[in-house]
């Protein structure tokens, strides 16, 4: 048996094809699963990545080796996987690497009702099935029918933001050669919106800009495109367009966290004191304005599976993270960049103010954004960096990994990466003096270079 330490993540599966992941191991995987669960129907579907039908068609065969029937969706995003699973209520698997580079692919697990699929809820038996073996089976072999559910998950998603009463709206969509370009013409075509497209063809090798859009530089296309055409605001997905990240009418980047507070307002405005969640990482604005508009939050860790449990446990309308992934309870609690980008169509559609001026008090700090770390012994490094900032009168606490307090407004979170061996470091001040010196600060204790200025 393959050695699954590369492969098997703290919330998918995802590696290198074919030497990490091939069809052979997404056909073990789909008869783990099925067994695992007891599932006797499943919905599969995939992305544009060129190893994605293939590991598409051998997860559904090996489901159906076990007696399972299979949905085939085909193309399609992350997020109208986790529609087919809500609205079936049944188990489902995508086949996708999200960000990664192109020669990566992945899977994507969830329960019935797109209720997460991680270490601690399925993927680590799964795992042990994949490696002593599953038993034998003589039932009956299930079979594999195909669906196409885009015109369905449409209608969903209008259901639930209507545009019927915006102002016209032209828009900007990078679609990255991903999932958007198949999704964005039906979703967002509509009498209000005018939709420039960029890179709409499906092309898994992503030759005109990697497939994360979290990082500024691959924002580029988009911001000179919003500036060109006039435009009020840009969207740019990811790969497989589960998340979402905006530009407004100058070009400039939104913060994912301000993104946070705008859909907060939308929600909050339709659901007064509800519950809105949001992780260790994004800005203390969140919570400042969710008080403001009297809802509630509450601060969770970082990642999806975490994150769906606590809106899961009280009840949230709505969660939020840094990286551009927006949860909502009336979609199965699930992530979704086209449901984020409705919510910001419609804020803006309803005013005459430009996004820049609707967005512009919700970013009250200055952040450093996200630095990755490389370090030897990092429950070591993160004791060091505690004892001392504690000891000059800083407070600590351990939601997830080591966030710092210091008097006044800045803070720091160190933590462990769940996907690399690294350590992650987010700062944010009341002003960048402020947040600058406390990053280097941090920065000089890890022996680490200062970014270049």
């Amino acid at each position: 048996m393959r050695n699954l330490d590369d492969v098997v993540k703290a919330y998918d599966l995802r590696g290198t094809v074919p030497n990490q992941l091939d069809e052979a191991l997404a056909h073990q995987v789909g008869a783990a699963f099925v067994h695992h669960f007891g599932a006797r129907t499943i919905t599969v579907g995939h992305d544009m990545r060129v190893s994605s039908p293939g590991l598409a068609a051998a997860f559904a065969a090996g489901a159906n080796s076990r007696g399972a029937d299979v949905l085939a969706l085909g193309f399609v995003s992350t997020d109208l996987l986790y529609y087919a699973s809500g609205q079936r209520d049944v188990p489902g698997a995508m086949i996708t690497a999200s960000h990664n580079p192109p020669a990566y692919n992945g899977i994507k697990l969830c329960r019935a009702g797109a209720a997460p699929v991680g270490q601690d809820t399925g993927l680590g038996d799964i795992r042990k099935l994949l490696e002593r073996g599953l038993p034998p089976y003589d039932g009956t072999p299930g079979r594999t029918d195909t669906q196409d559910l885009l015109p369905a998950y449409s209608d969903y998603l209008h259901g639930l933001v209507p545009l019927g009463r915006i102002r016209r709206l032209k828009v900007v969509v990078d679609a990255g050669n991903g999932m958007a370009g198949r999704t964005v013409p039906v979703v967002l075509e509509r009498p209000a919106l005018e939709i420039v497209p960029l890179y709409f063809e499906l092309d898994g090798t992503f030759p005109h800009r990697p497939p994360n859009p979290m990082d500024p530089a691959n924002l580029a296309g988009l911001r000179a495109a919003v500036r060109e055409h006039a435009a009020d605001l840009g969207l740019a997905f990811d790969g497989d367009a589960d998340r979402c990240f905006f530009v407004d009418e100058t070009g400039e980047p939104v913060p994912p966290s301000s993104i946070v507070s705008l859909i907060a307002d939308q929600v909050l405005a339709d659901r007064p004191g509800a519950t809105i969640v949001y992780n260790a990482i994004t800005s203390r604005a969140v919570p400042e304005r969710i008080a403001e508009q009297g809802g509630r939050s509450v601060r969770t860790r970082v990642g999806h599976s975490f994150i769906k449990k606590v809106m899961a446990d009280t009840g949230a309308e709505f969660g939020g993270e840094h990286s551009g992934h927006y949860y909502f309870r009336r979609f199965w609690n699930a992530d979704s960049g086209m449901l984020a980008a409705l919510h910001v169509l419609a804020a803006v559609g309803r005013t005459d103010v430009p996004m820049s001026k609707l967005t512009a008090g919700l970013a009250r700090y200055v952040a450093s954004g996200e630095l990755n770390l490389t370090v030897g012994d990092s429950g070591a490094a993160l004791r060091m960096v505690e004892g001392r900032f504690v000891a000059d009168g800083a407070t600590a606490d351990h939601l997830d990994g080591l966030t710092v307090s210091l008097p006044g407004r800045a803070w720091f979170n160190l933590r462990p990466s769940n996907t690399e061996p690294l350590l992650r470091l987010n700062v944010e001040a009341g002003d960048t003096a402020t947040m600058v010196r406390l990053r280097d600060r941090v920065l000089a204790m890890l022996g680490q270079a200062r970014p270049a200025r």
